[in-house]
């Protein structure tokens, strides 16, 4: 990972344009390609960012971050106080409590359950930004990517919209369906799924238990 400390103005031209005069930001680019602009505040979310895929050319002074759909970050340098790149090496990955990986378990064996006709592709299907938790194909044959959570709040819809765009590059998946499936899911992160083209689903995990409970097992005494 490469973090960069500078007095710099950002320009984006894409869906829509913005601007973000000069001023002190820490700019990260993570091993993907990712570029994202951070000010000393805000929480966890860039002032503005560039998901992977994405094609880096560094001018004298002049950062263009540009990707396949045509969208531009061009972020100006006026004074660079920092410059440092860390190998952060492999990530295991976000480790699930029990009722999310038990969740997982019991809904990748009943996949009918989000849907008429959802099978499971494969469970924990590998991306470069990390496993996504179900991978599915729906009674239309289209790919659909599931991401569990206790609670659905916005960072998982942000989780779930890199991961369906990450799949969408694979032309032997696209087009891929995302839903966010939790007990719960607050109105803001259902709000925000629906402006990203996802879906949402609520899941009852103590009805998915004693349907788990009453299913006979083979050699079960």
């Amino acid at each position: 990972m490469r973090l960069v400390i500078a007095r710099c103005t950002v320009d984006y031209e894409g869906r829509l344009t913005a601007h973000l005069p000069e001023a002190v930001r820490l700019v990260m680019v993570k091993a993907d390609g990712c570029v994202a602009v951070h000010a000393d505040g805000g929480a966890y979310k860039p002032l503005n960012w560039m998901n992977a895929p994405n094609t880096l050319r560094e001018y004298d002074g002049l950062w263009e971050v540009t990707n396949p759909k045509g969208e531009k970050l061009v972020i100006t340098m006026h004074e660079i106080l920092a410059d440092t790149t860390h190998d952060l090496g492999e990530d295991p990955g976000l480790q699930k409590d029990g009722v999310e990986a038990h969740l997982q378990e019991l809904l990748a064996e009943r996949p009918h359950v989000l849907e008429e006709g959802m099978e499971l592709i494969r469970r924990e299907y590998p991306t470069a930004l990390g496993p996504v938790d179900m991978l599915c194909v729906d009674a239309s044959g289209r790919t659909v990517a599931v991401e569990i959570k206790r609670r659905g709040e916005i960072d998982g819809v942000e989780q779930l919209a890199r991961y369906v765009e990450r799949l969408d590059l694979d032309p032997r998946l696209a087009p891929v369906r995302g839903i966010l499936v939790a007990q719960l899911v607050s109105p803001q992160a259902r709000t925000l799924a629906e402006a990203r083209g996802l879906e949402t689903r609520e899941v009852d995990y103590d009805g998915l238990r004693q349907i788990e409970s009453a299913t006979p097992r083979l050699f079960e005494l």
